[in-house]
């Protein structure tokens, strides 16, 4: 195993204390979610699909927010949004305890457009700080990261919320967000630099979603489609065979293949193009729906999980050489609202199928559908000729990058 691509990543200036910072920055970020959830099911005494509802706006302000966010982060600079960010988190969590559902209902909006971009601004200051030839293992280092702090973040808020109360959890998290908010912003990383600046920099900043981002963005919704969708087809899997005890078990083994899979992706030679990595996630994603115990589901899902990571690393490659500096803030704002809207879409559609056709179906759906998707786009950058107006366009373009063997 080559491991000289993470040392040579990990020795450059300011990279080691920013992936540190994240890693504790974006655990209460990532408790988040199923804390509001809670709250609305312990503390409201409203159903599962209320609970969701808040979630789901929750999301859509993130997923508008984002870009938002991202190009103010371009024309301002990193800390005066994360003042307005940290108050608003701030300011949300501490009256949401409080709030009545209907009144909760917009105000998740705008908390979700206001949330704290912990993902977003980390992947821009690695973007950044990393020149382009070491950025595939420093997104995988930040891919293997993310996956710590998804394992991390949502147990911490059950086990804390068992323990006190939703509204004591909810109050914790927005501490929490303060924190990190405040640790981002005594850290400042850089946010620009490490990229070639286009001539004229308006109109690039016109052209930062021109079609071949666009296309990835697509492809990367895809791909947290079946994320989201194996999430709700595990759930579901293990209801059936009344083993949800034993859930905790299968998402800590899927959560460990992906930090494989990130791993051996960052100290390969030659890298992987995002779009066959999406491809191969959803169609070894289709066969999971065959297991009926949780054994076998640790089993099933070793080859997909290989590829979760790697998906998430090569795309924030793929999305940070496809826009000049001057604008990767707002490009990297687009890339978590793709991942977002993934995500949203995954879960009610999956469990449509679920209660309709059954638990094998909706692995076939969720892994199909990612694959159909990054399929498309693959035939489409094909299709298209890179824009020389694009930074590193050829470099960059997904389709232009061949398939290597570990």
């Amino acid at each position: 195993m080559r491991l000289k691509p993470y040392r040579q990543v990990l020795a450059l200036p300011g990279v080691l204390p920013l992936l540190l910072v994240a890693l504790l920055a974006r655990v209460p970020v990532t408790a988040a979610g199923i804390t509001l959830t809670l709250h609305v099911v312990l503390d409201l005494h409203r159903g599962y699909a209320a609970a969701g509802t808040v979630g789901a706006l929750s999301t859509i302000g993130m997923a508008l927010g984002g870009p938002a966010l991202g190009r103010f982060v371009d024309r301002r600079g990193l800390r005066p949004m994360l003042l307005i960010t940290t108050v608003a988190e701030v300011i949300f969590w501490a009256v949401a305890p409080e709030l009545p559902y209907p009144v909760l209902l917009p105000v998740a909006f705008v908390g979700g457009a206001l949330t704290l971009p912990v993902f977003s601004v980390v992947r821009q200051s690695l973007a950044a700080l990393v020149p382009e030839e070491h950025r595939r293992a420093a997104f995988s280092i930040d891919s293997m990261s993310v996956e710590l702090s998804f394992m991390a973040g949502p147990a911490l808020a059950v086990v804390i919320l068992t323990s006190t109360s939703a509204t004591a959890t909810m109050w914790g998290v927005g501490v929490a967000i303060m924190l990190a908010g405040l640790g981002l912003y005594a850290f400042n990383p850089p946010t620009s630099g490490g990229g070639v600046q286009a001539a004229g920099a308006p109109a690039a900043r016109h052209r930062v979603l021109h079609p071949r981002l666009v296309t990835v963005l697509v492809a990367v919704a895809g791909a947290t489609f079946v994320l989201s969708g194996t999430d709700v087809g595990i759930v579901a899997v293990l209801r059936e065979a009344n083993q949800l005890h034993w859930s905790w078990i299968v998402f800590i083994a899927w959560g460990a293949y992906s930090l494989v899979g990130g791993f051996v992706y960052g100290a390969l030679p030659r890298p992987w193009s995002p779009l066959v990595i999406m491809t191969l996630l959803g169609v070894c994603t289709m066969p999971v729906g065959l297991a009926g115990q949780w054994q076998w589901l640790c089993l099933l899902l070793i080859p997909a999980g290989f590829m979760c990571a790697p998906a998430v690393a090569s795309s924030s490659d793929a999305v940070s050489r496809l826009v000049p500096a001057s604008v990767r803030g707002e490009a990297m704002g687009w890339y978590g609202s793709a991942l977002t809207t993934g995500t949203s879409l995954g879960a009610p559609a999956v469990g449509f199928v679920v209660d309709r056709y059954g638990t094998t179906w909706a692995f076939v759906l969720a892994g199909a559908g990612g694959a159909v998707v990054a399929l498309l786009a693959m035939l489409v950058l094909r299709r298209r000729p890179a824009d020389p107006a694009q930074p590193d366009a050829a470099a960059a373009a997904p389709e232009a990058v061949p398939a290597a063997t570990p």
